[in-house]
């Protein structure tokens, strides 16, 4: 294969990894309306929200944990392998997630899930830096930020269908016949490569930021449980998790093989693009967890409509992610990204005004629009951090930004799920002054209990359900408010660090570009 020209079969073997990839990503989006009938304990799991929080975090924590390393694994043994062996496991978690007992399996089954979902990530970024030649590779990395996006469009509708007419482990029971295909097609199209000077591994690294994110998460998880992050139960595993994720970035500094090279953090170009990135995902998948109640159970959609209404989101990114290189190239990254995420925010933000009689056209709007940002904010940035490293270190650059937009996904569940909890506990308490003690702490967990409840105590209990959407209309709007700041820190990091639109120099015998 010639580095100048790529792979002769590249576009066939970048279908084969965009569809090897649909399974990773339609698992996250069909959750999401699943979520609801999870907790349900007559047709569901009886999940409460903070074990929901941990269905979706077992899996991420696990995922972010060992990308590094998987991907260092791939470079070593041969990223071909590593697909393969990733979607086997991804496909026999999934079986065991579909057929969990209670809600602790579902979340073991998550994380195994995780494993399988680490090894398939950073393959097939790594794959497609091999076989393409730097001409061709934001194009293809576009199409396969499309190709996530189209994911994200199929999954919800296709989880609202399967909720529908099925039980709800027919949603990760989905996985198996993909994973099947893709192993076909994996064996036979894609080519094996490897790192030709891999890195060592790093198991210290490994364990120390597993450890250190699980307790962090706990901790604020247990906040939004308690109503408070003044409690020991809070204080001490998130202070544990802090001072073992200092330890983990004092060793990665250290040694010569890091899990996760911080060091790689001077480069400007990638330091930018990833804390953009990093940002994103914190709003957008702690914004996401929030809107699924809100239209479920507020709004009262079913699980198809839920999943028909954020197709105009995942539209979005379809239509504009394959366009966003050019838009890129016109007004530079500074420029696009700056104003990307200044529309991001302003979405966020206008998440505040949503109530009861919100109507429907104008939330499909606000999705819309959200989804065309974000669809002009991931494939610069993920070609921005790609190319800030050696192409034989693809899976390297790979795994750091994937561990980065995991991560980030974890905390945006954990802190806004925490802050949504928080305030709905805090409104809904009056609403429940009547109730023995036990109920009322069952009833006042979330928005589920409440109206749960409200609907086992027959006509008595229906006074709860207008104070039940007040409270948590009330904690989406503080919940929204906070997402949208933390999004506005994303544009002042973009808009200080982000490189600019490059420029011939105006000296002749400047042979870089100048960058604005």
């Amino acid at each position: 294969m010639d580095a100048n020209t790529g792979h002769p079969r590249r576009w066939g073997i970048l279908g084969v990894l965009v569809f090897s990839l649909l399974a990773v990503v339609l698992d996250n989006t069909i959750l999401n309306v699943a979520m609801k009938t999870i907790a349900d304990p007559k047709v569901g799991l009886g999940a409460t929200q903070s074990q929901l929080e941990w269905a979706i975090n077992s899996y991420t924590l696990v995922f972010a944990g060992l990308l590094f390393t998987f991907g260092v694994i791939g470079d070593r043994t041969g990223r071909k392998r590593m697909l393969m062996i990733g979607m086997a496991l991804f496909g026999l978690a999934s079986l065991a997630s579909a057929y969990s007992q209670d809600p602790t399996q579902l979340i073991f089954a998550r994380a195994a899930m995780g494993i399988g979902g680490a090894a398939i990530m950073p393959a097939t970024l790594a794959i497609i830096s091999n076989v393409f030649p730097p001409a061709e590779r934001g194009k293809a990395i576009g199409i396969w930020a499309g190709g996530v996006g189209l994911a994200v469009a199929v999954g919800p509708i296709t989880g609202g269908l399967l909720i529908e007419h099925f039980w709800w482990g027919s949603v990760f029971l989905i996985n198996v016949p993909i994973v099947i295909i893709s192993l076909i097609l994996i064996s036979t199209v894609v080519p094996e490569s490897r790192d030709p000077k891999p890195s060592r591994l790093d198991p210290v690294g490994v364990l120390l930021s597993i450890v250190g994110l699980v307790a962090v998460v706990y901790g604020i998880i247990r906040g939004g449980e308690l109503a408070t992050f003044a409690d020991a139960e809070v204080l001490i595993p998130s202070l544990i998790g802090v001072v073992v994720l200092g330890a983990f970035v004092w060793w990665e500094r250290r040694i010569d093989h890091p899990a996760f090279d911080v060091r790689n953090f001077g480069n400007v170009r990638f330091s930018s693009a990833i804390g953009m990135m990093g940002v994103v995902f914190f709003a957008m998948m702690g914004g996401m967890f929030f809107l699924t109640f809100y239209i479920q159970i507020v709004k009262g959609f079913s699980p198809v409509q839920a999943g028909a209404l954020m197709i105009p989101f995942a539209a979005a990114q379809l239509i504009f992610a394959p366009l966003s290189q050019r838009v890129n190239q016109a007004l530079g990254a500074k420029v696009a990204s700056t104003i990307s995420m200044l529309v991001v925010a302003a979405a966020l933000a206008s998440y505040a005004l949503f109530d009861l009689n919100t109507p429907v056209l104008l939330m499909e709007v606000v999705f819309f629009i959200q989804g065309a940002a974000m669809a002009n904010i991931m494939p610069p940035a993920t070609t921005a951090i790609m190319e800030a490293l050696p192409r034989e270190k693809a899976g390297v650059g790979s795994a750091m930004s994937n561990t980065v937009r995991q991560l980030s996904g974890a905390l945006g569940v954990a802190i806004l799920g925490s802050v949504l909890s928080t305030q709905y506990r805090g409104q809904i308490e009056p609403a429940l002054t009547g109730l023995p003690s036990a109920v009322r702490d069952k009833l006042g967990e979330s928005i589920m209990a409440t109206v749960g409840g409200a609907h086992a105590m027959g006509a008595q209990g229906q006074a709860l359900i207008k104070p039940a959407f007040d409270a948590f209309i009330h904690g989406m709007h503080v919940t929204a408010m906070v997402s949208a700041v933390i999004a506005l820190l994303g544009v002042l990091v973009v808009a200080k660090w982000m490189p600019g639109k490059p420029r011939p120099a105006r000296h002749a015998e400047t042979k870089e570009p100048a960058v604005v």
